[in-house]
């Protein structure tokens, strides 16, 4: 019996199944948009101890992975993306938070004004739970959601990107933010 050596596809070959050319650039053409957001999410969530490059560029990865997305305008890939960072920022903190990494251990700052921009990390969890329920129920507003609250978009942006007038986004933002503070007093 010969033993035969298998060697690990290269990385290049893993993230080829969603090359595609409209994808792409539709990524370079967010990118600045991106480092924005991915700031953003760093600066709300210190916790996570990522800088905003690694999340630009782990969505670039999970939209290279993925071999099932179409994005018809820049809005969706937008608040796909800030989905997918949100995802990776929960994560982290989750990570950070376990046990086993020392969860238990609280440290403590003489800056009391960042400490108090931190969420609980049971906050992240109840508000990816009822975003996620939103989603399931209301998809547009959730994605109202995501753009607005995540990406940082006007009313004006938002309807633009929808092809909706700005009432519109007012009233889909007015019952998204009841939607989930109800779910979120429960």
């Amino acid at each position: 019996m010969s033993a035969v050596l298998t060697h690990p596809e290269p990385l290049a070959t893993a993230l080829e199944p969603a090359a595609d050319a409209h994808v792409d650039a539709l990524f370079s053409k967010l990118y600045a948009d991106l480092c924005r957001l991915a700031r953003r999410e760093v600066y709300r969530n210190a916790g996570a101890d990522m800088s905003p490059g690694t999340l630009v560029h782990e969505v670039w990865l999970d939209v290279r992975r993925s071999t099932s997305l179409a994005f018809t305008h820049p809005g969706q890939f937008l608040a796909y993306a800030s989905r997918v960072m949100r995802g990776l920022v929960i994560d982290r903190v989750r990570k950070r938070q376990a046990l086993k990494r020392g969860g238990d251990i609280v440290l403590t700052t003489l800056d009391t004004l960042e400490a108090e921009r931190l969420p609980a990390p049971e906050s992240l969890d109840d508000i990816q739970l009822a975003l996620d329920d939103l989603a399931a129920i209301e998809p547009d507003l959730a994605q109202v959601v995501d753009l607005k609250f995540f990406c940082g978009f006007t009313n004006e942006e938002v309807a633009t990107m929808q092809g909706v007038s700005e009432r519109t986004v007012q009233r889909q933002w007015e019952k998204a933010r009841a939607m989930l503070f109800a779910t979120l007093r429960n």
